[in-house]
């Protein structure tokens, strides 16, 4: 099993004179290349180490930032790739709110082969920000040949364990969800079964269309436990049809990271 150890630092649109200021181990990165699971599955996993102080986003990088973007076209035998994101940690940039990791993240990565049995290329172009006292683009790739067997990986079974508690697993009720159309868009509240959330508490919406912008507008304490609303704003910026299902709600409520899939009417 081999990998590609990558020491990345980014090009910057705003020119040399930003560059300079960029130290030149922004990011390493590679492929851990796990193990075969019970299921049939490879769990491999993207490790990033950033230079101290930097740190990159969540998939919903909150209310700024750059949201990750991978791309495994390139791969071999990869019929399927899943996620599995380990909860972030909350921090306020720029007056922002935002959903970071910093110094590292070990992102676990599912494969389902397209002919189980026969050797896996796992390659990954990933266009993600990263951020200190400014924030800047980067574009890597990264690839890793996963073929053979080994033990479970400490770090990959570590992220999983930090992975967001599913609501249904805790024994919570679905949450409901009502939409009206809004000039630009839709407005969706959710009503969600969280007892008691902790001051300051929020939820991010998320939908199976990443290319609507999803403004979050208003968290209060009511109904069911915690009420979110949010704006979405899709390309064309008109009212369109929303299917709850597609709904993901992920509850921040002092060390509780809660993700509710789908909500009812």
């Amino acid at each position: 099993m081999h990998s590609v150890v990558l020491f990345i630092a980014a090009a910057l649109s705003g020119g040399p004179s930003a560059a300079q200021n960029l130290p030149d181990d922004l990011i390493r990165a590679e492929i851990l290349p796990g193990w075969q699971t019970e299921d049939g599955t490879r769990m491999a996993a993207l490790h990033l180490t950033f230079a101290p102080g930097w740190k990159t986003y969540w998939r919903s990088p909150g209310e700024a930032g750059i949201p990750p973007e991978f791309d495994w076209s390139a791969s071999q035998n990869v019929g399927s790739v899943r996620l599995h994101w380990p909860r972030p940690q909350v921090y306020e940039i720029s007056g922002y709110r935002t959903l970071v990791y910093p110094d590292e993240l070990v992102l676990p990565v599912e494969i389902i082969a397209a002919a189980p049995g026969q050797p896996v290329t796992l390659s990954a172009s990933v266009n993600l920000g990263v951020c200190d006292e400014i924030c800047v683009p980067v574009s890597f790739s990264v690839s890793a040949d996963l073929s053979g067997t080994s033990a479970p990986d400490p770090a990959i079974r570590a992220a999983l364990a930090q992975m967001p508690e599913d609501a249904a697993r805790r024994g919570l009720a679905a949450a409901r969800c009502t939409a009206e159309p809004i000039r630009d868009g839709m407005r969706l509240t959710a009503d969600i079964p969280f007892p008691a959330p902790a001051q300051d508490s929020f939820a991010v919406v998320e939908l199976d269309d990443r290319a609507v912008w999803v403004a979050p507008v208003e968290t209060r304490v009511g109904g069911q436990g915690m009420v979110q609303v949010s704006d979405l704003v899709p390309a064309n910026a008109k009212p369109f049809a929303l299917s709850r299902s597609a709904v993901r709600l992920t509850v921040f409520s002092g060390g509780d990271v809660v993700e509710f899939d789908g909500c009812k009417g």
